[in-house]
């Protein structure tokens, strides 16, 4: 009779796993009564990693250590999880449409979330945690400390994860370097920049300003324009991602940035993705509505550019012939 083949290691994780889900709570002494000394330094390695990545809480009462889940265990994947500890969670196992680089290359870069940006500058995780979980560790200790970030040193990252190695390190430092010369860069442009007078000026300066908005982005961007008294550009700001309608384009977003920038007037410029510039009824119903906030605040909208592939075209002029 042939001999019972021994399990293997992610048979072992998979049971380990799925005996501590069966407890809300649990101290290891618990698990030893109920099973013995049978892969109790596996259970205690798998607790140990739970832990560290916030999966379960740590209590100590009275001398004893016992853990409790954060979330409901019988909702705990155990498959991936295994898998994760067994095989690593490469970003390559990933269904391609999952993987950051993938994503820049279909969506553009623009269309990528941060930790996702972050992933492909890390490039490799570690046993149990993937370049992409390392970029989400490292976006969620950020929050909205975003521009705290070069002022981070090697270490201080490497806390939020372990991933972050010294060519991680290097690489995220230089993508934000390279980031501030390509700003610098751009606003050196807008020195040099034309004059708005028309909706032809307009139009020409959002074509040629906004290319990758254009012929590139996937989604419909909202970007705002300020203008100063000589109708040249001062700054470009994005306001939205998706979708224009009113409720996404609230005046506030819009102006607020104006405020800052002390505009003269601004425009205002959005892409059509299908490639044709004809407007909504939305984009007309979202024209109208800034066009009356401006007229409180006193910062006049003076035109609202769609772009689309190789056309632009102006609202105003569109809509009434008006040429400013």
């Amino acid at each position: 009779m042939p001999r019972a083949s021994k399990p293997d290691r992610k048979q072992i994780y998979q049971a380990v796993l799925t005996r501590l889900c069966e407890r809300p709570e649990f101290a290891i002494d618990e698990i030893r009564e109920s099973h013995g000394d049978t892969y109790l330094q596996v259970t205690r390695i798998i607790v140990t990693t739970l832990v560290r990545q916030g999966n379960l809480q740590q209590l100590d009462s009275d001398g004893t250590t016992r853990f409790r889940w954060k979330n409901d265990p019988q909702q705990f994947d155990v498959d991936p999880w295994v898998n994760a500890q067994i095989h690593g969670t490469q970003i390559t196992e990933a269904p391609p449409s999952e993987r950051p680089r993938e994503r820049l290359l279909e969506h553009g870069a623009a269309q990528l979330k941060l930790s996702e940006l972050l992933a492909i500058l890390i490039r490799t995780g570690r046993v149990g945690e993937s370049a992409l979980q390392a970029g989400e560790r490292i976006a969620t200790r950020l929050g909205n400390r975003l521009a705290t970030l070069p002022d981070l040193g090697r270490e201080e990252l490497k806390e939020f994860s372990v991933a972050v190695n010294e060519p991680a390190f290097c690489q995220i430092m230089a993508g934000i370097e390279l980031g501030r010369r390509v700003a610098s860069a751009m606003d050196d442009g807008f020195k040099a920049r034309i004059r708005i007078t028309s909706p032809a000026t307009a139009m020409q300066f959002c074509l040629d300003q906004f290319q990758r908005l254009a012929k590139e982005a996937k989604q419909e961007e909202f970007h705002m324009v300020t203008l100063d008294t000589k109708n040249q550009p001062i700054a470009s700001h994005q306001i939205t991602v998706g979708t224009l309608r009113n409720s996404l384009v609230h005046p506030r977003e819009v102006f607020r940035p104006a405020i800052r920038d002390a505009a003269n007037c601004i425009i205002v410029v959005h892409n059509h993705p299908s490639g044709d510039p004809t407007p909504s009824d939305q984009d007309i119903s979202v024209t109208e509505r800034l066009e009356s906030a401006a007229e409180i605040i006193g910062i006049p909208l003076i035109d609202h550019i769609i772009v689309a592939g190789e056309k632009a075209l102006s609202i105003q002029e569109w809509r009434s012939g008006n040429r400013w």
